[in-house]
């Protein structure tokens, strides 16, 4: 899948420890823990997972049965504040073309997002489902998140 760029000032906030009472050595082992439980209590589907970060960037390894479920993994870890890059290594055992993207912007909507890349703003539900179980309502966008943009 590659690298995807995120905004790092923005997102869930994931990291609980405030990284000035930890060493630095235990930092990103931390991050990395912290994110694969994210990913699990998302209940993200995955035959093997690893969580790797490096500063800022999260780099994933293992693998997955779709494309969809390696590209739910990448953004549920990259949609989290302090994370700017996911570089996911990630197997795709049934390989299939992959989604866009869109980074929401101040005044979008799933809606205008619909309208914007299908032609047809009544076609935001499959926005709303393709990023599911990280959006919980197609109300609760915010900018500077990133969206999957399933094909039609």
């Amino acid at each position: 899948m590659g690298l995807l760029s995120f905004i790092k000032g923005v997102g869930q906030k994931v990291f609980n420890k405030p990284e000035a009472t930890v060493p630095v050595h235990e930092v990103e082992p931390l991050r990395a823990s912290a994110l694969l439980a994210h990913v699990k209590s998302l209940g993200l589907a995955y035959n093997n997972l690893a969580v790797k970060v490096s500063a800022d960037t999260v780099i994933l390894e293992g693998e997955v049965a779709r494309q969809e479920d390696a590209e739910k993994i990448a953004l549920a870890v990259g949609n989290v504040e302090g994370v700017g890059l996911v570089d996911s290594r990630l197997k795709v055992t049934t390989p299939a073309p992959a989604a866009t993207y869109h980074t929401v912007e101040s005044g979008d909507t799933l809606s205008k997002i619909a309208l914007k890349v299908y032609g047809d703003m009544h076609k935001y539900p499959l926005i709303f489902e393709a990023n599911q179980p990280m959006l919980s309502d197609p109300d609760k966008i915010y900018p500077g998140q990133v969206l999957r943009i399933p094909a039609l």
